[in-house]
C-alpha cells in the first residue's frame, strides 16, 4: 500500500495515507516485515507491545490476516490498563486486545496488566519486572487527543522516567477522548486512574509503529510533528527515536501546514 507522501520530523518518519483503511493495511504489512526479520535475526523469541484503542482497529485486523508470522515465538504485552473496571468490561484494554489479536493468534505468552489488583503499586512493579525480563523489540501504539502515548498524559509524562510502569491519574481531556471514541457513554463512567508503561519503557523498543487516523487526532499530530519536543505533548518525543514511524491519514493530517 503506497503512501500519498512521506516526510520526516527529526528522526521520525511520517507516512501519509488517503484513509484509515489504507493506513491500517500499510502499517500492518510493514510491521510484519520487521517482526519476521527480527525473528530470523534473533533465532529465538521477540517481545511486542500493543496499544488498545479504536485507532488501532484497522491495523490489528490487517495484522492478524497476514500469513507467515510465527506468533508462537512472540511474547505479547499491552501498554496500559484502567484501574477498577469489571473483569469482563469491554472497555478493558486487555479484553479489547484479546478480542482483536491475542485470542486470534497463538502467541508464546500474553502478559496482561491486572487492573483489579488489590495493590496497583505492586502490580506496576510486577509488570515492570516482566519488561526487564522481556525487553521490547516492537511497540505498536497510537497518540491521544492530548498528545499522550500510553496513559502518559502531559501532567504525568516524564521523558527521563526511571520507572518502566506506574500508576497515574488520567487528565480530563484523556477521559473525554474515551467518550469521543464511543468507549464510554459519559465522562462519569470513565475511570480516573490507570496503570501505564512509562515513556522510558516505550522508547526502549528497537522499533516503534505509531498509527494515528482520524480528525480528532489532528491537533495532536500537528504538535507531534511540528511543535516543541516537550512533555506538554508527550508524543513529540518520537522525533528522537531512531526507528519510529508515524502513520497518518488525510483526516489526522488536516492541521499540518503544507
Amino acid at each position: 500500500m503506497l503512501s500519498i507522501k512521506e516526510s520526516s520530523a527529526g528522526k521520525l518518519l511520517v507516512k501519509l495515507y488517503k484513509n484509515r483503511a489504507d493506513l491500517g493495511k500499510a502499517s500492518a504489512e510493514e510491521m510484519s516485515v520487521v517482526l519476521k526479520s527480527l525473528l530470523e535475526e534473533k533465532k529465538g523469541e521477540i517481545n511486542v507491545i500493543f496499544a488498545a484503542a479504536p485507532s488501532q482497529n484497522e491495523f490489528l485486523e490487517a495484522l492478524v490476516g497476514i500469513q507467515g508470522i510465527d506468533w508462537s515465538r512472540v511474547n505479547a504485552f499491552h501498554m496500559d490498563e484502567y484501574l477498577g473496571l469489571g473483569l469482563d468490561a469491554p472497555q478493558g484494554f486487555g479484553n479489547f486486545l484479546r478480542d482483536r489479536i491475542f485470542g486470534k493468534v497463538s502467541m508464546k505468552t500474553v502478559n496482561y496488566i491486572d487492573g483489579n489488583a488489590s495493590d496497583p503499586q505492586k502490580e506496576s512493579i510486577r509488570y515492570a519486572k516482566l519488561l526487564e525480563q522481556f525487553p521490547p523489540d516492537i511497540v505498536c501504539m497510537g497518540i491521544g487527543e492530548n498528545g499522550h502515548i500510553a496513559f502518559n498524559d502531559p501532567h504525568v509524562a516524564r521523558f527521563d522516567d526511571e520507572e518502566l510502569a506506574k500508576v497515574v491519574e488520567l487528565d480530563e481531556k484523556c477521559r473525554i477522548q474515551q467518550v469521543n471514541d464511543g468507549c464510554f457513554a459519559r465522562l462519569g463512567d470513565v475511570p480516573t486512574h490507570a496503570l501505564t508503561m512509562t515513556i522510558s519503557a516505550l522508547l526502549s523498543a528497537r522499533h516503534i509503529f505509531c498509527m494515528v487516523p482520524g480528525r480528532l487526532k489532528a491537533k495532536a499530530v500537528a504538535r507531534t510533528i511540528s511543535g516543541e519536543v516537550s512533555e506538554s505533548c508527550p508524543a513529540s518525543i518520537l522525533r528522537t527515536h531512531d526507528r519510529a514511524v508515524l502513520y497518518i491519514d488525510q483526516d489526522s493530517a488536516s492541521e499540518l501546514k503544507p
